[in-house]
């Protein structure tokens, strides 16, 4: 076997679908591990029916199962209850993404499966976890977005509550999940004991809240959403130019004045009240319509230029088709080449992990079709 990362020869079962559970084991699967996807047979992950579609096929599945094997199992049948038990002889970690207490009714929990696969890792992934009041109530993305706090610190003052534009309720679990299962590797590597993971989303959003929990106890009151800029530093935030927004962040006193003078404000660098940062903070809005005031002079782009050259960090507000264009995203790989079968070449996120003992190829496997490894992994089994 060819190791193409540092979970080259785990094997992991997939009984995941949508988002959380399948993107913590596409992580699995970028650091080498085998991953097989055990469907529904009436439809398989529910995935495979979200847009946008090329042809028949979702790119929302593509984009998060490529290069795993699928098999369509219905637990509820003896024989393919059979099938799924002698994959599990063969795995070191099983991940499932039900609702609390699924997994039981099925008579395949922790305490079931444990003593006959003494050395598997099961990884649990759902809204609330397998405790608490809300441990069988159902959440998606927005569910615990809403409930963690998390949208109440997103968007604009005065403005209803706002979502993050990307499912950070999920991804996030995924995350954490897949972190959690390589620590659970290196744990049984080490003693022989394998464990069980329960991993909330709701949890994981409350571990994201930053210094949102700190600035409540401090303050005496919650933060509420104050846009692009930064709860405690200033400036650091969005500003207009005279063609788009840019974003800078000089977040101490020498990169405050630097930034003063690149921009031809240097008037406000012995203005009292930005002198310190918590004053700039006090006078934030003051602050910004003075620095807005002084970059509406240029275009962004002759902004970023100086600002990068003054070492001030910046960078423009890109939106997705700028940032696959990226020069530095196409250097660092992170915009890859799935080969689907029916579609050719499909770009999908790349892997953050960069190593400097494998490969990161900038091509992919392909996404599998519903059952397309059932022969393949069947005869495995024997």
């Amino acid at each position: 076997m060819t190791a193409t990362g540092p979970l080259t020869g785990i094997r992991v079962i997939d009984l995941t679908r949508v988002l959380a559970g399948p993107y913590c084991t596409m992580m699995l699967a970028e650091q080498g591990a085998e991953v097989i996807k055990v469907e529904t047979p009436d439809g398989g992950d529910d995935a495979r029916h979200i847009g946008p579609f090329l042809g028949e096929q979702s790119g929302y599945f593509i984009s998060i199962n490529r290069g795993k094997k699928s098999i369509a199992l219905n637990l509820k049948d003896e024989t393919d209850r059979g099938h799924f038990l002698k994959l599990l002889e063969t795995a070191d970690v099983l991940v499932e993404n039900y609702r609390g207490g699924t997994m039981e009714k099925l008579g395949l929990g922790w305490d079931v499966l444990h003593p006959k696969f003494p050395k598997l890792i099961y990884c649990a992934i759902s809204g609330f976890g397998h405790s608490g009041p809300y441990m069988t109530r159902p959440a998606y993305d927005m569910i615990v977005q809403a409930m963690s706090g998390v949208m109440s610190v997103t968007g604009y003052e005065g403005q209803p509550p706002a979502r993050v534009g990307v499912s950070i309720g999920d991804l996030a679990a995924g995350m954490f999940a897949s972190s959690g299962i390589q620590g659970a590797l290196f744990h049984r590597l080490r003693t022989g004991e394998s464990q069980k993971l329960d991993i909330s989303m709701l949890d994981c959003q409350v571990a994201l809240l930053e210094n949102a929990v700190a600035q409540t106890f401090a303050k005496g009151k919650p933060p509420g959403p104050i846009g692009a800029r930064h709860p405690a530093i200033a400036p650091f935030g969005m500003f207009h130019t005279r063609d788009g927004y840019i974003a800078v962040a000089a977040g101490n006193n020498p990169l405050f004045r630097k930034l003063c003078a690149t921009i031809d404000a240097a008037h406000l660098i012995d203005d009292p009240r930005y002198a310190t940062p918590p004053s700039r903070m006090d006078h934030v809005a003051a602050l910004t319509a003075d620095l807005n005031a002084a970059f509406g002079k240029r275009d962004r782009a002759e902004w970023c230029a100086l600002l990068d050259e003054a070492g001030i960090p910046c960078g423009p507000i890109n939106d997705v088709a700028d940032i696959m264009a990226d020069p530095q995203i196409a250097a660092r790989n992170m915009i890859i080449s799935v080969d689907q079968p029916g579609i050719g070449a499909f770009p999908s996120p790349g892997n953050p992990v960069k190593s400097s003992l494998f490969l990161d190829p900038a091509t992919r496997p392909a996404a599998p079709a519903l059952d397309e490894h059932r022969a393949e992994i069947l005869k495995g089994l024997g």
